[in-house]
């Protein structure tokens, strides 16, 4: 059997998520009482289906049951069942926006907690420890549903045993830095192919502005220890016991720079045949006129 949890903060985007492992499979139960999770796994482990696959939803709804959450998951590990967690996160701030705009009311208001900041803050203290359990987290703030979709969708593709994860994502500095980030590098001392008319409009997905960015002798040095200290870091990763690796590259807007080396590291981890997943955080927004 493949189990995943599905968790995160209210509004994150759990649904979309658990939308796309439906597609994909993924037998899917909602709002699931934690108590229920390990009861739940070994009635699934004994069905004869081939692809025996079952994500499991457990979040804030489970109101006064959620306190459990860890004690069960510690309950499933006594059992040697193998699970993994996803943990959808997004900022505060966008977080207010969605349930501004949606006019939804958060699981944890109450009267003694009436205001949406408070459930808010409230609820990121309680997944604390279990974000720090968690094998994938992906931020959902600069994300579309669709976008979302297709990184759930490509995430876990994979047969079970081949989920040590790769994830290579470029950003722009001026829209911050991806929460979900293991290691980030800083690629703004890199000459900016924005000041050359004729590559301005393109990114690093375009060859023309790769191969201006990736020539560069700085460039070339820089990837060179960087390939280096991954294939370094990554069996250690393994034997944490964790699923995934996030590389994020930053340059001023996550156009150009970051862009080509994102692309770059994911093409060679690829040919290494690893699960590789690489994302353009910023690529497809409009330039305000800072670079």
């Amino acid at each position: 059997m493949e189990l995943i949890i599905v968790t995160g903060m209210s509004g994150s985007g759990k649904s979309v998520a658990v939308n796309a492992l439906e597609d994909i499979g993924f037998y899917c139960v909602d709002n699931l009482p934690p108590e229920f999770i390990l009861p739940f796994a070994k009635f699934q482990s004994k069905s004869e289906v081939a692809d025996n696959k079952l994500a499991l939803v457990v979040d804030s709804r489970s109101k006064d049951l959620f306190p459990k959450f860890s004690d069960e998951l510690k309950k499933l590990d006594s059992e040697h069942i193998e699970y993994n967690i996803l943990f959808l996160d997004c900022s505060d701030q966008t977080l207010l926006k969605r349930y501004k705009e949606t006019r939804r009311k958060h699981p944890l208001m109450d009267s003694e907690m009436s205001s949406l900041e408070m459930a808010i803050s409230r609820e990121r203290q309680n997944f604390e420890v279990i974000r720090g359990k968690a094998d994938f987290v992906i931020d959902t703030t600069f994300l579309s549903a669709a976008k979302l979709k297709k990184l759930v969708t490509e995430s876990f593709t994979k047969t079970k045993g081949e989920y040590m994860q790769v994830k290579t994502v470029s950003f722009g500095y001026k829209f911050g830095i991806p929460s979900d980030a293991d290691l980030v590098f800083d690629l703004r001392y890199l000459p900016n192919p924005f000041y050359i008319s004729e590559l301005r409009d393109h990114t690093g997905l375009n060859d023309d502005v790769y191969e201006y960015v990736m020539s560069n002798p700085l460039a070339d040095e820089l990837f060179s220890k960087l390939q280096d200290l991954v294939e370094y870091l990554i069996p250690l990763y393994v034997e944490e016991g964790k699923s995934q690796l996030v590389i994020a590259y930053g340059c001023t807007g996550g156009k150009h720079r970051s862009v080509s080396f994102a692309r770059k590291t994911a093409e060679y981890f690829r040919n290494k045949g690893l699960n590789v997943v690489e994302y353009h955080r910023d690529i497809d927004r409009k330039n305000d006129g800072t670079h």
